[in-house]
């Protein structure tokens, strides 16, 4: 069965974040991509104790870089970059079966490239907020679970 979503994450480098969204992948369905460099070794005991015992129920794919992530997940698909310089909301998102949600590294984001290729969109924070941005693991579910709640995949 095809995935109703797949994740990427460019770079992650906080390993208890890739763990926490794997999890998230494990128990929705959805295809985790790892875009290379990681911050971190995939063995990591943080990493491998927030995913659980969930590892073998995932569908996780490595890719060496952006360029090949694109290429292997396709081109052809919805990409969209969860980013704090997204201009549209991501629940005025009409979302399909097999889209992308992009997340960039935790220190940095999505870099003005990858924003400049694919469709930036946001989640809305208040605009006074005194920090930048949500937790990349936290921002994940937040849009998974928008882009799911349309899409009503059998669970």
């Amino acid at each position: 069965m095809s995935p109703p979503i797949h994740i990427v994450l460019v770079e992650p480098e906080i390993p208890p974040n890739t763990g926490n969204i794997a999890r998230l992948c494990a128990c929705t369905g959805c295809a985790l991509h790892l875009v290379h460099p990681l911050g971190f070794e995939i063995s990591d005991k943080h990493l491998k104790r927030a995913g659980l015992d969930y590892w073998d129920h995932l569908d996780i794919h490595h890719h060496e870089n952006w360029q090949m992530a694109r290429k292997v997940i396709g081109t052809d698909r919805n990409w969209y970059g969860l980013s704090t310089k997204g201009s549209t909301a991501h629940w005025d998102i009409k979302y399909a079966a097999g889209d992308v949600l992009v997340f960039g590294p935790e220190s940095r984001g999505l870099s003005e490239a990858i924003r400049n290729e694919i469709r930036p969109i946001k989640i809305p924070m208040r605009n006074d907020a005194p920090v930048r941005s949500l937790n990349l693991s936290s921002a994940c579910s937040i849009a998974l679970f928008e882009a799911l709640r349309q899409l009503k995949p059998v669970l």
